[in-house]
This record gives C-alpha cells, structure tokens and sequence, in this order.
C-alpha cells in the first residue's frame, strides 16, 4: 500500500485528538474542608470540623458516566449500540456540533467495535469510560479543522486533521474518504461520519501495522486475512 511514508503510520495521539479536558466520569474536586483533618498523635477527628457524624460513612463521591451507563445496562452490565446511542443522546454527550444532535446506530457500532476486545458487539463501564474520553478527543480535534464553524469538514481540512493524526495520505485519497462519508453527497462531513472515519482509519491502519514487521508501509496479506481486517470495524 502507498501513503505510508516517514514515519509510515505516525504517532497520533489516543483517537485522534489531545488529551480531553474529561468533562465526564470525573468526581467533582473536594472542597477543603469535606475531608477530616489529619489525624496527629493518634487522635480521632471531631465531629463538626469536616468529618462525618461518628458512624455514618463518607457519602461516595457522584461519577455521571456510571450513572449514564448503569441507566441503560443491561442485567448482564453490558450496553449494546442502541443503548449506547440513547445514553450518549440523554446526557448531552453526542450534542455537538448542534443541541439535540445524535450519533447514528452505525457510528455507535463502530465505536464498540473499536473497544470490542473480546468480539462480544457491546460495551463494559470500563470501555465506555475510554470512549467518552475518546468523543471528546475527536470533538477538539473536529473543532480545530472546522474553521468557518459549519459543523461540517471538507476535504481540505479532512486532509490536514488526518495529518494531524500523523498519516500521511494522498489528496486524491482523502476525496475518495469525504466522498464515502459525506452523509448528503455534498462534500460535506459530519461530526457523526467524521467519528467513523477515524475510527476506521485508525483500526485498520493498526492492524496494516501489525502485520507490516519491517515497518516500510507495505506488508503481504492473505486474502481472508484482509477481508477480516477492513470488514470487522
């Protein structure tokens, strides 16, 4: 394959973004004085200067991405794509670039597959604590390219995002991308489409990788071995 030059693959950082400010799953800070003071020379705190009533726990500290998963997991604590497409709808995850915007069913399922590591088509509370951190490390990203704020990224600014990443693609290449994943066949790509986009780009750039040993950006592939590396994600 051509594309792949130095380096052939480039270092992008995790889901093709920087490291998310993680607006979710993150307890709130403490205010100082919710903690007990320390404890000198053996002494047990007193009541009324920040710790709790003798006998009655630390209330557990509030975590809205379990909340959101637990709400639509099923027995099993799994979520399949359409839970994941309402829970990420409900709690305003998915709301950008527009409020009300919604991930569609295919994108959701392309963003369990990406975390699938045991080819089970749902999401543990675990993985989908990566992927909200990954939404908002494509979200920056997206934000960065779409520079006269549409909510949409065309094919210019598709190719610079995708160097970004670090791989190196043709323009030709690229056109053939947004004319893939241009929902209204306008040259146009969506947020939602530009999820599966990356994703795809980047799973299946990994698994090329895995099997490129001498890393020069060109490897050979058994028939069976490629259909079941393009057409899984």
């Amino acid at each position: 394959m051509s594309g792949y030059q130095q380096p052939p693959y480039g270092h992008p950082s995790p889901y093709g973004g920087p490291p998310p400010q993680q607006p979710y799953g993150h307890a709130p800070p403490q205010h100082p004085y919710s903690h007990p003071p320390p404890q000198h020379y053996g002494q047990h705190p007193q009541p009324g200067y920040g710790a709790p009533p003798q006998g009655l726990p630390y209330p557990p500290p509030q975590d809205p991405i379990a909340q959101h998963f637990h709400a639509v997991a099923g027995p099993d604590g799994q979520i399949t794509a359409e839970s994941l497409r309402n829970t990420l709808s409900e709690s305003g995850i998915s709301a950008y670039p527009r409020p009300g915007d919604a991930f569609s069913l295919e994108t959701c399922r392309i963003m369990i597959a990406m975390l699938d590591t045991d080819f089970n088509g749902t999401m543990g509370l675990n993985e989908f604590r990566e992927l909200c951190r990954a939404i908002e490390g494509w979200k920056s990203t997206f934000q960065r390219f779409d520079r006269d704020q549409s909510g949409t990224i065309e094919a210019e600014e598709l190719h610079e995002a995708i160097r970004s990443f670090g791989y190196n693609l043709s323009r030709r290449t690229v056109e053939g991308m947004v004319s893939r994943y241009s929902r209204h066949s306008n040259h146009q790509v969506l947020f939602d489409d530009f999820i599966a986009l990356s994703v795809r780009l980047r799973a299946i750039s990994e698994r090329f990788r895995s099997r490129d040993k001498a890393g020069q950006g060109y490897a050979t592939i058994h028939y069976e071995d490629f259909i079941g590396m393009v057409m899984s994600i």
